[in-house]
């Protein structure tokens, strides 16, 4: 006799599955209404695989399940074990799954114990060195097989405008970082640093700070006082497993660009509308199904990505409010041109980027290739 497994029931008397989901090599337990519909699993599936709904295919005992049904009609029961199969281009968050990344992480591990090699001979810090820090307050440590941050930096003092220690393999940010209480330019890109890595409390001390970069990193949440460094002009997060942002993002007043590209980004604080000097947003590759009405208050913002997201629809004043806009890239997701003609202000919009796409035709080389606007296409 095939036992199957009972129903259960949730606080209010509703049957739920707990279901298995197969997936590129593992197994995805999720649970669910037993009336929902197979929209609303590929909904669910969404935040767990980086595949948009609309690249998704659940199939059941062979066949293809429909979207407008529900999992009982479906022949769905409690204990099923469904495989969902992906359409390549249709990813975000962590980017698509491509048959050949098994090459690809064995050159990136190849390339990375050939980096480490190299990170055993540590780049000393020489006299002369010093004295070129301090005369141009430009100090370039990139690539320099640092496992720390030298104290002789520290002896910069105020003359210290830049510091670039990118593509190292650092232990820590210490917040003896503080002293250099000039610094304009921070770049921390490429360190594999975690959240307890960095002393906040000594970078957000620098209050002249106008770049911050964080590029490539193992960073999970940004800290409240985020919100201290009011001169932050550019923060670079891209690349990087944030899935939120703190309130206080929006006390950066002065921010100009915003990079929070390739995260796992499931929401956007409200309190965004705040940094109205925003002149470009990348939020590409993340797991957002919506942007706060607030968006509106970017009266700068000029270009905005937003490509490989599970978003429907977008602010309703956008193009109304943001009347210097003219790049918006929504490449994978699942807002048509139909939508976009329905918002208040897209009249104007499409005409300033028509005319930004006309002139990056007129600087192309003749015969490169046909130019995708994107908005034409694919949308």
């Amino acid at each position: 006799m095939d036992l199957q497994p009972a129903q259960e029931q949730d606080g209010g008397g509703a049957s739920k599955f707990n279901l298995t989901v197969k997936f590129s090599g593992r197994s995805i337990p999720i649970e669910i209404g037993a009336t929902s519909t197979v929209k609303d699993v590929k909904a669910l599936l969404q935040t767990l695989t980086n595949v948009l709904p609309r690249g998704q295919k659940l199939i059941y005992k062979g066949r293809v399940l429909s979207d407008d049904l529900t999992l009982e009609s479906s022949g769905v029961i409690n204990g099923s074990k469904i495989m969902l199969m992906a359409s390549q281009g249709l990813h975000q968050g962590d980017g698509p799954i491509k048959k050949d990344s098994v090459a690809i992480t064995s050159v990136r591990k190849a390339a990375d114990n050939a980096r480490g090699k190299k990170e055993k001979i540590e780049v000393p810090v020489t006299k002369s060195r010093l004295e070129r820090w301090k005369a141009t307050g430009v100090i370039a440590l990139s690539n320099s097989g640092l496992t720390n941050i030298p104290e002789e930096i520290l002896t910069s003092g105020t003359s210290a405008r830049v510091l670039d220690v990118s593509q190292n393999s650092l232990l820590e940010v210490p917040a003896t970082v503080a002293c250099l209480s000039s610094m304009q330019k921070l770049f921390l890109n490429g360190n594999n640093l975690s959240d307890k890595s960095i002393s906040w409390e000594g970078v957000t001390s620098l209050k002249s700070l106008m770049v911050l970069s964080l590029n490539e990193n193992n960073l999970t949440t940004l800290p409240s006082s985020i919100g201290a460094l009011t001169c932050l002009k550019q923060l670079n997060i891209s690349g990087n497993k944030l899935s939120c942002m703190p309130a206080e993002i929006g006390l950066l007043t002065e921010l100009q660009v915003l990079k929070a590209d390739n995260n796992r980004l499931q929401s956007i604080p409200v309190s965004i509308g705040g940094c109205f000097s925003l002149i470009e947003v990348d939020l590409s590759h993340n797991l957002l199904a919506e942007l706060p009405e607030t968006f509106d208050s970017f009266k700068n913002l000029k270009a905005l990505y937003l490509k490989h997201n599970g978003l429907k629809s977008l602010p309703s004043t956008l193009f109304k409010s943001c009347l210097q806009l003219s790049i918006l890239d929504l490449h994978g997701t699942e807002i048509t041109m139909d939508v976009l003609r329905q918002f208040e202000g897209w009249e104007s919009f499409d005409e300033r980027r028509r005319s930004k796409h006309q002139k990056q035709l007129e600087f192309r080389v003749a015969g490169a290739g046909e130019f995708d606007e994107g908005a034409d296409k694919n949308w």
